[in-house]
């Protein structure tokens, strides 16, 4: 795969957790071109993804692409190029601790017949290099209460309470 068409560049892409994959499976940024790989497919186990088509898809992968210092989405392949794992750090700046970089998972997803072979878990270990490697003072995560013991054995502690605020309409992005 051309490294032109990936997120960002792999030198961010842990060679460990590559490792460690089951045997065929690969690690790497997210390329313009896994709209047909099955990347909205595997996103879908989270929550609804509404319709969307490869132009919007290529739109907003463009937009992360001139933004690649702050969004990391990797995606973890099958031995057939089947997108089967994802996953995305952004990486926020702060002006406390000395003007210091908080890492924010997101969007962790399995594909459901891929699940029981630590793909999550590798996923995680992913993003969490990622913090590293940019710099970031801490990598933090929300999840539901019965994700909890998952993140726990990824090397996360509890820690205050997640709210939400959702408006009461289905917005548009508008930035």
């Amino acid at each position: 795969m051309a490294s032109q068409n990936l997120l960002f560049s792999t030198d961010l892409i842990s060679p460990e957790v590559q490792g460690a994959l089951p045997p065929g499976y690969k690690l790497r940024p997210l390329s313009s071109d896994d709209y047909e790989r099955g990347f909205l497919k595997v996103l879908s186990v989270l929550t609804v993804i509404g319709d969307i088509s490869k132009a919007k898809f290529l739109e907003r992968y463009n937009y992360l692409k001139r933004h690649n210092h702050e969004y990391f989405t990797i995606v973890i392949t099958d031995p057939s190029d089947t997108i089967v794992g994802v996953g995305t750090i952004f990486v926020e700046r702060k002006f406390i601790r000395n003007t210091g970089l908080v890492g924010h998972i997101e969007d962790i997803a399995v594909d459901k017949n891929q699940q029981g072979k630590k793909l999550g878990l590798r996923v995680i270990q992913a993003l969490k290099y990622i913090g590293a490697k940019t710099g970031c003072y801490k990598v933090i995560l929300d999840c539901s209460e019965k994700n909890v013991p998952f993140y726990e054995k990824c090397g996360f502690t509890r820690k205050e309470v997640e709210m939400a605020w959702y408006t009461d309409e289905t917005p548009q992005a508008k930035l």
